[in-house]
C-alpha cells in the first residue's frame, strides 16, 4: 500500500497542504453527534473520508454510525477486535450488507486516509462499494453488496454519531485521532478528490485542500480548527455537530501532515487513554509504558504533568528491553524519580529536587552527545545546561544505546498518574511555548537546539 510520508521517521517532507489540527477521542466518553440535517440530495450515492491514528489495538472502535430507529437504514464505520475495518450498510431491503478489506489495522504510529464511496446505482455489485486506503482501492476479504438502487443514507436520519456507534454505547467508542472529516451527499468519489500522490516520490500519499469540492444538502467538512466548537461544519453548509464528552483540550495538533508522538499500546503494561498521552502505573515491579517515536539522533525535548506521583518515574527505556518486570527502571532505563533521585540502570544517585502532584518534568535528550537532562517546573536540576553539548554541564548520566521515551513507576507500587505532552499536550497549558521551528506546545521555554518529537523535525534532526 502507498505510504504516508508523514508516518515515519526519516521520511522527506515537500512543503504542501497542511492540516493544523485534529480532534482526540478518549475511548469511554467523546464522541460527535447530530440529528438529521434535512432531505438528502441522494440515498444512494454518498461519499466518507477521513484521517485516522488509532490509539487502541484489538479492540472495537466505531468512527461512525448512523440509525434510523428500525435498523433498516443503519451503516457503520468499525474496528473490529481481530483490528479489521468493517464497512457496514443496513438498507430498505432490510438486509445487513459488510463489506471488509482484508488488510489489518495495528499501526498505533500511523495516520490512515480511509475513503468510503457508495453509489448502489451502479449494475455491477462490485462497484456499488468502493474502500480506499491511502489512495489505493483494497482488496476485500467479505463483500456483500447492497441492491441496486438500494436506499442506505449516511447522516441523514435520526442518529448520527461520529466517534462511536449510532447509540454511543460502552466499547463502541472510539480511541484516538480524527482529522479532515469530510461527508458528501450525492456522488461517489475517488481518493485524488482528497489526496494526492506526493510529486516527488510515486508512493507518498498527502492530503490536499477539500474546501472547494460540492458537499451536496447533508455533506460537511469537519477541520477541528474552532476549539470551542469541535463539530463546527466548515463547508458552507453549517451542518454541526454537537459534542459529548470532548473539550478544547482535545483538539490536537497531532495530524496527518505532522504525526507527533505518543505512548505506545503495543509495547506497555500500564493503562493508557487520552490519545495514548495519558498513562496509570499498575501494581508490580516496573509497570512500563514506552513511545511510539525511538530517535537515534538530534535533540529532543518533551514535558511529563504528574497527576499522581506515586512511585513514579520519568525518563527513557532502552528500546531491546522487553515488559520482563526486571528489565526496565533498574536495568534498562534513565529515569528521574519524584524522591529526587536518578536512576543510571543499576545504579541510584542524588540528582535533584523532589516532586509532586500538579509538578511538570521536563525532559532534554541531546542524542548528538549522548546526555539527558531533567527539569522540575522549568528549572533544569543538578545545575543542568542541556546547552553544553558534549562536557554534559550537569547531565544525569551518559546515554549508551537507543532509547524511547518513557513512564514507570520502578517498584511494587499502583496508582502512578501522568500525563505526556510531546508537543501536543492533553491538558491545558498556561503559557505556550513552541520549539524554534514552531512546533510543540509547552508550559516551558524548549531549550535552545531542542525539538518536539514530531515527524517534520524528525525528517529534519533524526
Amino acid at each position: 500500500m502507498p505510504i504516508n510520508s508523514f508516518l515515519y521517521p526519516g521520511a522527506k517532507f515537500v512543503p504542501g497542504y497542511e492540516v493544523a489540527n485534529s480532534c482526540r477521542f478518549d475511548g469511554s466518553s467523546s464522541y460527535l453527534t447530530s440529528g438529521s440535517f434535512g432531505t438528502a440530495t441522494s440515498g444512494t450515492t454518498w461519499t466518507f473520508s477521513l484521517w485516522v491514528k488509532r490509539s487502541e489495538i484489538s479492540s472495537a472502535n466505531y468512527i461512525c454510525g448512523s440509525y434510523d430507529g428500525s435498523r433498516t437504514n443503519s451503516l457503520d464505520l468499525v474496528y473490529d477486535a481481530a483490528d479489521t475495518l468493517s464497512f457496514y450498510h443496513g438498507s430498505n431491503d432490510g438486509n445487513g450488507k459488510l463489506v471488509k478489506p482484508a488488510r489489518l489495522f495495528r499501526d498505533p504510529s500511523a495516520w490512515t486516509h480511509v475513503v468510503w464511496s457508495v453509489d448502489t446505482t451502479q449494475g455491477t455489485a462490485a462497484n456499488r462499494v468502493k474502500v480506499y486506503f491511502n489512495g489505493a482501492e483494497d482488496a476485500k476479504a467479505t463483500a456483500t453488496y447492497p441492491d441496486e438502487d438500494a436506499v442506505a443514507k449516511l447522516f441523514a436520519d435520526t442518529n448520527n454519531k461520529i466517534g462511536s456507534q449510532w447509540n454511543a454505547t460502552s466499547g463502541t467508542i472510539f480511541d484516538g485521532y480524527m482529522a479532515e472529516v469530510v461527508f458528501i451527499d450525492g456522488q461517489a468519489l475517488t481518493p485524488t478528490s482528497f489526496g494526492e500522490y506526493d510529486e516527488d516520490s510515486p508512493t507518498i500519499w498527502k492530503p490536499k485542500d477539500v474546501s472547494g469540492l460540492t458537499f451536496g444538502n447533508n455533506g460537511f467538512y469537519l477541520d477541528f480548527e474552532d476549539s470551542s466548537a469541535l463539530g463546527n461544519d466548515v463547508s458552507g453548509n453549517n451542518n454541526d455537530f454537537s459534542t459529548s464528552g470532548l473539550a478544547a483540550t482535545d483538539q490536537s495538533t497531532d495530524s496527518c501532515t505532522n504525526n507527533f508522538c505518543t505512548l505506545n499500546p503495543l509495547k506497555h503494561n500500564t493503562t493508557l487513554s487520552e490519545g495514548n498521552l495519558k498513562c496509570v502505573t499498575g501494581t508490580g515491579t516496573s509497570q512500563v509504558a514506552t513511545s511510539t517515536f525511538a530517535p537515534n539522533a538530534g535533540k529532543w525535548y518533551w514535558e511529563v504533568k504528574v497527576d499522581t506521583k506515586t512511585a513514579l518515574m520519568i525518563g527513557v527505556a532502552d528500546v531491546d528491553a522487553t515488559l520482563a518486570n526486571s528489565d526496565w527502571a533498574a536495568s534498562g532505563g534513565y529515569y528521574y524519580y519524584n524522591t529526587g533521585v536518578t536512576y543510571n540502570n543499576n545504579s541510584s544517585s542524588d540528582y535533584g529536587d523532589s516532586w509532586d502532584d500538579d509538578d511538570i518534568i521536563g525532559v532534554a535528550l541531546d542524542l548528538d552527545n549522548n546526555k539527558i537532562y531533567f527539569s522540575k517546573n522549568g528549572t533544569f536540576q543538578n545545575s543542568g545546561d542541556p546547552t553544553s553539548g558534549a562536557t554534559g554541564t550537569g547531565a544525569a548520566f551518559t546515554l549508551t544505546g537507543q532509547y524511547f521515551p518513557a513512564l514507570s513507576n520502578g517498584s511494587s507500587h499502583s496508582g502512578a498518574t501522568a500525563q505526556m505532552n510531546f508537543g501536543s499536550p492533553p491538558y491545558a497549558i498556561s503559557s505556550g511555548n513552541a520549539d524554534a521551528n514552531g512546533y510543540g506546545n509547552f508550559e516551558y521555554s524548549v531549550p535552545s537546539g531542542y525539538y518536539s518529537l514530531c515527524t517534520k523535525n524528525l525528517a529534519e534532526f533524526g
